[in-house]
């Protein structure tokens, strides 16, 4: 694999209790990408992410992280390169973790500080990442007394704080109003424009919340027998068709108003103005 990789899928298959979540995905992000992972709700991007963070394995096919094969080496030596935001890892903390140890802790790749310590640079950095992203207040709180947004937030501060190779952002914006969405959009934006080797995923079902920076999209749809297709398909039984990857380039070409208006299965008009994408009932 060439060194400039970060992450590569190759004709990676998922099942689950004998049911094919995903099949047939192909996916190649270089060093300094920032990606979208774009796609409606359950048609498996949480399972994708999960293998992206090297916390579960494709059933055939093989996925590349950092120079290293998933199921080949030990995760452990390599998962403090990777910095992930997702709503499974907000659920391993400690109900009263501080939230300031919460983004601190991404240095040892550990969920619960115990008796680990860390200098004054470092907690400076976690303070200034709480404050970048609006929430330098919850400094001395508990994690389980935060609203979604502000937990959301968090973790997003921990999945910068220990400068990753490869971050992962899935779904950043959930649980946020107005004025929180902007304020998150707005950093993230920031970092998509930033010159640096790091590349980024970022996972949403919103068009809204696509920040500006971000230049390439893997968009998500459906397997219909040999066919990847945008259209909502039903297999036999009545469960979805598996998801797939159907489209990776640019977003112009990625997000149409067909392609888009196929995913959800209604017609919509697609928008891009002013760097910020829209999408709204035809």
């Amino acid at each position: 694999m060439s060194d400039d990789i970060a992450l590569q899928f190759t004709d990676v298959e998922f099942r689950r209790q004998g049911r094919v979540i995903l099949t047939g995905v192909d996916l190649t992000v270089r060093r300094g990408e920032r990606w979208i992972l774009f796609g409606p709700n359950g048609i498996g991007k949480s399972t994708l992410i999960a293998m992206m963070a090297t916390r579960l394995h494709p059933s055939d096919g093989t996925v590349d992280i950092l120079g290293n094969r998933l199921g080949k080496v030990n995760v452990f030596s390599y998962r403090h390169r990777i910095g992930l935001s997702s709503a499974e890892l907000s659920r391993a903390f400690p109900p009263d973790e501080d939230p300031l140890d919460a983004v601190v802790t991404a240095l040892t790749a550990t969920t619960g500080r115990w008796r680990d310590s860390y200098t004054q640079e470092e907690m400076d950095r976690a303070r200034a990442l709480l404050r970048r992203f609006g929430v330098g207040y919850l400094e001395g709180k508990q994690m389980w007394k935060l609203s979604e947004g502000e937990r959301t937030r968090v973790l997003i501060c921990r999945a910068l704080m220990a400068d990753p190779e490869l971050a992962i952002l899935d779904e950043p914006t959930t649980g946020l109003d107005l004025g929180g969405r902007e304020l998150v959009v707005k950093a993230l934006g920031d970092l998509g424009r930033e010159r640096s080797d790091r590349a980024v995923v970022l996972v949403t079902h919103r068009l809204e919340e696509i920040p500006e920076g971000f230049d390439h999209i893997a968009v998500m749809g459906r397997l219909a027998g040999d066919e990847k297709t945008a259209h909502a398909v039903k297999v036999q039984g009545g469960d979805p068709a598996p998801g797939t990857i159907i489209y990776t380039g640019d977003l112009e070409h990625g997000l149409t108003t067909q392609r888009v208006s196929d995913i959800f299965g209604l017609p919509l008009a697609v928008r891009h103005d002013g760097g910020r994408w829209q999408a709204f009932a035809a």
